[in-house]
Formats: structure tokens, C-alpha cells, sequence
């Protein structure tokens, strides 16, 4: 069974605070904004449009704000380098990667000084190193753990060192299980995509998976901050927004990365946001950004399930019409199959990407 690398229980008012109702910006209901990166500030080394000025404005307005990330193929303070330079201003206290934290989670475990086999990026090396343990390379100098992350260099030689470890009862440590990582190209192999190499051999998952959808990221920036009122920004489903939830946090849905509506259309009830913008506008407009779910009958929609999926009928917000498409999805089990009654509708799927 898959480790768990921390514990949140499920927080009563989640999904009651920074409603969107009143007209009030979603911005205002929180003390804390937290920011996954890839998919949401930048696509691996651009920032995405508007992101630079949304978190710029948080910052004139004196907001907290923390970025947590899977990617372990830089250290905190590479990726704090990486957004100044960009223009995102971020200090490297304010970073939370599944690579620190893997490393922090070996040093409670192990004994001060003992190797641990590393399969990933330097970054993952220099966060083992930095805790106490050693990095090393292969099966032959009997590592106390192997811990397996990101690298875009992994290659064959690296996974069988892993594999050979592990079946020598060394425990298997997962920084992330991302299947995929975008990029202006439209989505890469991620870590878990590497992770499936070594469960297919192995026959067996890790022991300890650290990063999302685990809450401990979540958790531990909602604490650092000193407030719970914490609101989770991202683009995965599967990751970011599960984890958020395994935290007890309200979370925004962008769709500027991976998850799209289809897949939202679809989301199980542990995968589902609170709020769902286009992008980080929805932080600030009231406009740009809607709880989910709405009412099947809202906004000047009207949604109902056929026999193959939904019919959308009506005219108003595009973002409206998402909301009420969830609930009859959500509630019906209906898919996310939509066709359009009228043109109005159809111009509304197509904003939300959902035209034939």
C-alpha cells in the first residue's frame, strides 16, 4: 500500500468561505494563496499570461503567498530564481517542491549519514545531501531507501539501479506520481510516467508517494503562513486539486494547464474544486470565476441529461453554464458528452472547449 507522507483531516467550512455570490472578489475570503507552478504560473521556463501581474497584485496588496510544486528537478531556491526572473517575485521560504520534502521525510526516518540511492534530477541529490544522507548511484552500495523524482535525463541505467535496490528491500520513495507535465507543446512524461517503469518491473507501487495528491504540501504552507484560510490555486485535477481537498482547503481550478472541462465534467467526487476561473483573473473579477456546482437552471442556463450526455440550452456567462453543466454531471453521472440546444449555447461550449 502507498505511504502517506502527512495527514489533514477534512475541514467543516471548506467550500464556505470566499463565496463568490455577493459580487466580493474570491481573493478577499483568504489570508493565503497557494500556487501550484507548471500549468498555473508558467509552462516549464514562460509564465503564463496574466500570471506575473496577478501575483504582483497580491503582493502591492499584502497578501501571503506560498508556490508548491511536484516537480523535484529544481531546489527551492532555484525555483524562487526562476520566478524573480520572470518576474514573479518569490522567496525560497515561500517554495515547497516534493523534493525538499522527500528529503526531509529520509532524514526522519534514517540515520544521519546513510546513502540513499537517488533516481532524478541534481536538485533531488543536493535536497538528500543538504538533510544529512548521501547520494549515491547504485544497488552495489547498499542504499537505506531509494528516492525516485523528475529528471529529464533519467534513462534506462538509472531505473535498474532502482529496481535492483528495491528488490534488495531497500523502500521505495516517490517524490510525485504525476503522469504527465505540460509544456507550450502540450503535455510531457512526468515522474509518474517514470514511476510506472519501476512499478511494472517491480510488480508493486512505492512505499511512500510525498507530493500531490498527498495534503502534506498543502498542509505544511497552510501552516507556515499561520492561518488556515488558505486557498489552493491549480491545474490538475488528480493533483492539485485532490490534495487540496485531502487538506481541507477551498481550491480554484485554472484552465490554463492540464485538467480541461471534459475532465472536470467527469471529476470523481474527491477531484472536484470549489471555484473554476479560465485563468488567475477569476482571483480578482467576480466576473471571471464561478462555484461549483451551481444549479441545473442559473444564469440563464438550462441543463439536462439525455440518454448520451447533456443538453445545454439557454444564454449567459459561459462560466454559468459551466456551473450548471456540473451539477447535472455530477449528479447524474451523465458524462461529459454536451451538445448545444441553441446558439447561444453552442458560442458558450466553445469558450469552454467543449464544441464538436
Amino acid at each position: 500500500m502507498t505511504g502517506s507522507a502527512g495527514e489533514a483531516g477534512p475541514d467543516p467550512d471548506r467550500g464556505e468561505r470566499g463565496r463568490t455570490g455577493t459580487g466580493g472578489r474570491l481573493v478577499d475570503g483568504y489570508a493565503l494563496v497557494v500556487f501550484d507552478l507548471d500549468g498555473v504560473i508558467y509552462l516549464i521556463d514562460r509564465p503564463i499570461p496574466g500570471a506575473v501581474e496577478a501575483v504582483g497584485r497580491l503582493r502591492a496588496e499584502g497578501r501571503a503567498v506560498a508556490y508548491a510544486t511536484n516537480n523535484a528537478s529544481r531546489r527551492s531556491s532555484e525555483v524562487a530564481d526562476l520566478l524573480t526572473g520572470m518576474g514573479v517575485a518569490a522567496r525560497p521560504e515561500e517554495v515547497l517542491t516534493s523534493a525538499a520534502a522527500t528529503a526531509e521525510l529520509l532524514r526522519d526516518r534514517l540515520p544521519a549519514g546513510s546513502p540513499v540511492l537517488v533516481v532524478g534530477a541534481e536538485a533531488l541529490r543536493a535536497e538528500v545531501r543538504a538533510v544529512g544522507l548521501r547520494p549515491v548511484a547504485t544497488a552495489d552500495e547498499a542504499p537505506a531507501a531509494v528516492a525516485q523524482g523528475y529528471g529529464p535525463q533519467v534513462g534506462w541505467a538509472e531505473l535498474a539501479e532502482a529496481s535492483l535496490a528495491v528488490r534488495a528491500g531497500a523502500p521505495w520513495y516517490a517524490t510525485n506520481t504525476d503522469r504527465t507535465l505540460p509544456s507550450p507543446r502540450g503535455p510531457l512524461p512526468g515522474n509518474g510516467s517514470l514511476v510506472a517503469v519501476l512499478r511494472t518491473a517491480l510488480g508493486r507501487d512505492p512505499d511512500v508517494v510525498v507530493g500531490k495528491p498527498e495534503p502534506a504540501l498543502f498542509s505544511t504552507a497552510a501552516r507556515r503562513a499561520g492561518s488556515g484560510r488558505a486557498l489552493v490555486v491549480g491545474d490538475r485535477l488528480d493533483t492539485d486539486i485532490e490534495g487540496s481537498v485531502r487538506a481541507g482547503l477551498d481550491c480554484l481550478l485554472v484552465l490554463t494547464g492540464v485538467s480541461d472541462v471534459p475532465e472536470l465534467l467527469a471529476a470523481p467526487v474527491g477531484r472536484r474544486p470549489t471555484y473554476v476561473s479560465l485563468d488567475l483573473a477569476g482571483l480578482f473579477d467576480p466576473a471571471a470565476v464561478v462555484r461549483v456546482p451551481g444549479s441545473a437552471d442559473a444564469g440563464g442556463w438550462s441543463v439536462t441529461a439525455s440518454g448520451d450526455g447533456l443538453l445545454l440550452d439557454g444564454g449567459g456567462r459561459p462560466l454559468d453554464a459551466l456551473a450548471a453543466l456540473c451539477a447535472v454531471a455530477w449528479s447524474t453521472g451523465a458524462g461529459a458528452r454536451v451538445r448545444a440546444v441553441s446558439a447561444t449555447a453552442g458560442e458558450a461550449l466553445a469558450v469552454l472547449g467543449l464544441a464538436d
